[in-house]
C-alpha cells in the first residue's frame, strides 16, 4: 500500500469528520469539531490496520492467516456507543445529546469507508447528514409550534416552546 494513499485517507476523514463536527461545534455542542474528527480518524485508522495488516507484516504473519475487516468494524461500532453514551444527558426530564451520539456514531462510519477507500460514500454521507442536522431543523420548529397552537399536550423530553432550541439535539 502507497503511504500517500494511506496519507490521503486519514486526510479525507479528518476533514469529514471535521465537516460535521463543525455542525455540531457551531451549535454548541460538547462534542464538536475535535471530537468528530479524532472520532472519524481514529475509525479510519482501525480500518486501515485491519485492511493492510498481511501487507504491513508480510513474512512475519501467521501462517494461513486472514484478516477479518468487520471484526475490527463491529469493535469500533461497539466502542463509539460507549462514547456516545457520554454524550446523552438527561436533565430534568429532557433528555440532550442524542443527536449529537447519533452524529459521532455516523462519523465513526464515515472514518471507516474512508479507511476501505469509500471515498464516495463516506462524502455522500456526510451531505446527507448535513442536510439532516440542519435543513430539517426549521421542520422541526414548524412541528414544535403547530403543536403548541393546537394545544398538545408534550410528553416526555419534547421541550416546551420557551425551553432551549438545543434541547432538541
Amino acid at each position: 500500500m502507497d503511504e500517500k494513499l494511506i496519507a490521503l485517507r486519514l486526510g479525507v476523514a479528518a476533514l469529514l469528520g471535521a465537516v460535521l463536527g463543525l455542525e455540531r461545534e457551531l451549535r454548541g455542542q460538547a462534542a464538536g469539531l475535535r471530537t468528530h474528527i479524532l472520532v472519524s480518524l481514529g475509525a479510519c485508522l482501525f480500518t486501515l490496520a485491519s485492511v493492510f495488516v498481511e501487507w504491513t507484516l508480510g513474512s512475519d504473519s501467521p501462517k494461513g492467516s486472514n484478516a477479518d475487516i468487520s471484526r475490527i468494524a463491529s469493535q469500533v461500532v461497539v466502542g463509539i456507543g460507549f462514547l456516545g453514551a457520554g454524550a446523552i444527558i438527561r436533565d430534568r426530564g429532557h433528555v440532550k445529546g442524542l443527536t449529537t451520539a447519533a452524529n459521532l456514531w455516523l462519523t465513526a462510519s464515515v472514518g471507516l469507508a474512508t479507511g476501505m477507500g469509500f471515498h464516495w460514500a463516506a462524502g455522500t454521507t456526510v451531505v446527507i447528514a448535513l442536510l439532516a442536522l440542519a435543513g430539517l431543523r426549521p421542520v422541526e420548529r414548524a412541528i414544535r409550534r403547530h403543536r403548541i397552537k393546537r394545544g398538545l399536550k408534550v410528553e416526555g423530553s419534547i421541550p416546551s416552546a420557551s425551553d432551549d432550541e438545543d434541547a432538541w439535539d
